[in-house]
């Protein structure tokens, strides 16, 4: 399949999610309703990333070393263990060199599921999005509540250079991206093709290891987008194509440049997929 065709093969599964979905007697369910995790003693992803949920999410503490939580109020700051204990140690490694504090984005709900806005992903506690805005000064004081709810994710891109802003854009936000695909449960990062091209600048022969993970996708200039592994003990998650061999620096990065990358286009389908069986019970817990 070619580049283009798989790029817009993605979009096109991404446009199947909605916020609400299905059971399979046709009743419309809200997964945005929930305020606390399905109960149950085995925490597990279901399904895919865009059409799934999670049984027994945790919470991630809303600071800790080296992060802060934003947007509290959209209560998406819940995953599966592995994404919070991803989250953390991101979070010490990142203190632990002066990288400056990282700003937490949405996780996902409670119980998983679609989301009402903002994500066609997100539904099996397993991605995160971590501001490339970063807290730079030595122990930055707490967020307020209001700080956090307004606060804006600035650009990473300069319009008129059409590419990075190197007012905003540094060495540091390079280091955190390397860290965290070096991680082993990741399996991928989706960051905007202007940022890809400028970790491509600086590759070595050592970078596939880890820039491989690092992938262009639409918008993504604000933040950049952390996908987990599905994990061992989740045998009813869906796993993903592996990404391509290489560091991804070749033609394939040069389409995302592209008239038609600039303009994708994708049909929406007139019936959204149901949710995985599993799914009604951790809806019904």
């Amino acid at each position: 399949m070619r580049i283009k065709d798989k790029a817009h093969s993605i979009l096109f599964c991404l446009m199947l999610a909605i916020s609400t979905r299905s059971h399979a007697d046709g009743k419309a369910v809200d997964w945005s309703q929930f305020t606390t995790p399905a109960k149950s003693t085995i925490e597990q992803s279901i399904g895919s990333y865009s059409n799934g949920c999670i049984s027994g999410a945790v919470a991630l503490p809303l600071s800790g070393t080296g992060y802060q939580v934003m947007r509290l109020s959209r209560m998406r700051y819940y995953g599966h263990p592995s994404l919070i204990q991803f989250i953390q140690q991101l979070g010490q490694t990142a203190s632990n060199e002066q990288l400056g504090t990282l700003l937490i984005g949405d996780l996902g709900q409670p119980r998983g599921g679609p989301t009402p806005t903002g994500h066609r992903s997100h539904q099996t506690g397993l991605d995160v999005d971590i501001w490339f805005l970063v807290l730079d000064e030595p122990n930055p004081p707490l967020l307020t509540l209001g700080e956090r709810e307004n606060w804006p994710a600035p650009s990473m891109l300069d319009a008129r250079a059409n590419g990075v802003d190197y007012h905003r854009w540094t060495l540091a936000q390079e280091k955190i991206l390397k860290i965290a695909a070096s991680h082993p449960n990741v399996d991928r990062i989706f960051v905007n093709p202007n940022i890809k091209q400028e970790l491509c600048k600086h590759r070595d022969k050592s970078s596939d290891l880890w820039l491989r993970k690092i992938r262009p996708w639409w918008k993504h200039d604000d933040h950049f987008h952390v996908r987990l592994k599905c994990p061992d003990n989740s045998p009813h998650c869906q796993r993903q194509e592996p990404v391509p061999e290489g560091d991804g620096c070749d033609a394939s990065l040069a389409w995302w440049f592209s008239e038609e990358a600039k303009h994708p286009s994708a049909t929406k389908p007139s019936k959204a997929p149901e949710l995985p069986a599993l799914c009604n019970q951790v809806f019904n817990q």
